[in-house]
C-alpha cells in the first residue's frame, strides 16, 4: 500500500525513498547499538564533526558513549576485504552538538558505505547515489566536489609540518585568501606556490569551466592523478546525461589524517549548511585495522525539518468550519469524502486566523459551501 504523500513529513518521505534506492543498488541495512565504549570514539576524535561526546557509566563500570557517528561503528564491525565489497546503508540517530546551537541534539541520518576495493566504478556509484539522494530532497540542489589528493599534492610541495598544514587547510576551507598569503609569507613559501594556493582556494564553478584552470595549477603527479579521477567520474556521468548540478570547490577540505580521495557535499536552496556530506576515507579504515578502501556519505535529516517548514505554504488544503447544531455524522462523512480524494482537511468551529489554508469551507444544513480561496 502506497502512503499518500501528505501523510508523511518531508524527512519521513525521504527516508522511505532513500532506503528503496539503496536497496535497488544492492546495499543492505546495517543495524547497530546506540552506544559504544567511549575510548573508541576518543581515539578517533579527529574524525568526528564535534569534540563533544555524551557519556555514561555502564553496569560494569565502563565509560560508554551515545554514538556521535555511524561510519566509525560500521567500519569497526565490518570485515574489510578488498576482494569482497560490502555495501551497507543505515538509518540511525546520532547524538552530537549541532553547529550554531551549542546544544546536544538527536540527529537522524540516512547514509551508505561502500567498503572494499574502491575503483572508478565504485566511486561513480556512490556519487551517483548521492546525486539521486539530493534529487529526492529537492530538484534545486548543488553538489560540490573536491579531491584531497589534489589539495595535499599541492601542500606537500611546501614541506611543512602537519600542524602547519592544518592551519593552511583552515584558511583554505574559509576561502580566506588574506590569511593564506600571510601564512605563505610567514613560512617563506615561494611566490609561485603562494599564488597557486590562493587561486586554488578561490576556484569554484562548473567542472567544465574549472577543470582546465585546476589542471594549470598541477605541480606533481599526485595532483594530476586526482584531477584524472574527477574527470573520469564526470565523463561517465555526462555520458549518462546526469552531469548537471556539479561544481568543483577545492576550498572544501576534510581531515587529512582520514580522507584521501574524492570528497563531496550537497546543498539545497533554503538551508545554509550542507545536508549531505561524503567522501573516500581509506586512512580511517586502515587506522581501524581493516585491509580495505571505503567511500560513503550521510544525509542529515534534521536539517530537512527546517526546509520542510520553509516549503510548506499551507497548513491544510481545506479549513472546514461547522456550527453547534451541525449533524456530526454528516460532517464526518464529508471529511472522509474529501480526505479519500487526497485533500487534507482541518475541522474547526471558527476561523481563528492561525491556520493557513488553500480553501475555507463551511458545513451548512444544505451541505458544504466554499467561503474563500487563497491563490
Amino acid at each position: 500500500m502506497t502512503l499518500p504523500k501528505m501523510l508523511l513529513k518531508k524527512e519521513e518521505e525521504v527516508i522511505f525513498r532513500l532506503r528503496a534506492i539503496f536497496e535497488r543498488f544492492g546495499y543492505k541495512k546495517f543495524k547497530m547499538s546506540k552506544f559504544e565504549e567511549y575510548d573508541f570514539y576518543a581515539e578517533n576524535r579527529n574524525f568526528l564533526s564535534s569534540e563533544n561526546i555524551l557519556t555514561f557509566s555502564g553496569l560494569d563500570g565502563k565509560l560508554l558513549a551515545l554514538k556521535p557517528d555511524v561510519t566509525l561503528s560500521i567500519i569497526k564491525n565490518t570485515k574489510g576485504n578488498y576482494k569482497i565489497p560490502e555495501r551497507v546503508y543505515y538509518n540511525e540517530n546520532v547524538y552530537r552538538v549541532r553547529k550554531g546551537t551549542g546544544e546536544y541534539k538527536e540527529i537522524m541520518q540516512v547514509g551508505l558505505e561502500y567498503i572494499g576495493e574502491v575503483d572508478c566504478y565504485a566511486t561513480l556509484e556512490v556519487i551517483r547515489l548521492a546525486q539521486k539522494s539530493m534529487a529526492i530532497v529537492s530538484d534545486d540542489y548543488i553538489m560540490d566536489i573536491s579531491h584531497m589528493g589534489f589539495v595535499m599534492g599541492m601542500i606537500e610541495e611546501l614541506g611543512l609540518s602537519n600542524s602547519q598544514n592544518e592551519i593552511l587547510l583552515q584558511g583554505m576551507s574559509e576561502k580566506n585568501t588574506h590569511s593564506i598569503q600571510e601564512f605563505c609569507e610567514q613560512y617563506g613559501v615561494k611566490e609561485a606556490l603562494k599564488n597557486a594556493l590562493v587561486e586554488m582556494a578561490s576556484l569554484y564553478g562548473s567542472i567544465v569551466e574549472t577543470l582546465p584552470k585546476a589542471k594549470a595549477l598541477c605541480v606533481n603527479e599526485k595532483m594530476k592523478e586526482a584531477l584524472a579521477e574527477i574527470e573520469a567520474v564526470f565523463s561517465a556521468l555526462k555520458a549518462n546525461g546526469v552531469s548537471e548540478h556539479l561544481n568543483l570547490d577545492f576550498s572544501m577540505v576534510n581531515g587529512m589524517d582520514y580522507y584521501n580521495g574524492i570528497i563531496f557535499q550537497g546543498f539545497i536552496h533554503g538551508v545554509p549548511s550542507s545536508i549531505l556530506s561524503g567522501g573516500r576515507y581509506d586512512n580511517l579504515v586502515h587506522k581501524l585495522g581493516k585491509n580495505s578502501d571505503a567511500i560513503g556519505f550521510a544525509v542529515y535529516l534534521d536539517l530537512l525539518e527546517r526546509y520542510d517548514n520553509l516549503q510548506k505554504e499551507y497548513d491544510t488544503d481545506i479549513l472546514l468550519l461547522y456550527e453547534d447544531n451541525t449533524d456530526t455524522g454528516a460532517l464526518l462523512k464529508s471529511v472522509e469524502m474529501l480526505t479519500d480524494n487526497g485533500q487534507s482537511v482541518m475541522v474547526q468551529k471558527q476561523n481563528t486566523g492561525r491556520v493557513k489554508y488553500k480553501q475555507l469551507w463551511s458545513m451548512k444544513e444544505r451541505g458544504l459551501e466554499i467561503i474563500a480561496e487563497n491563490d
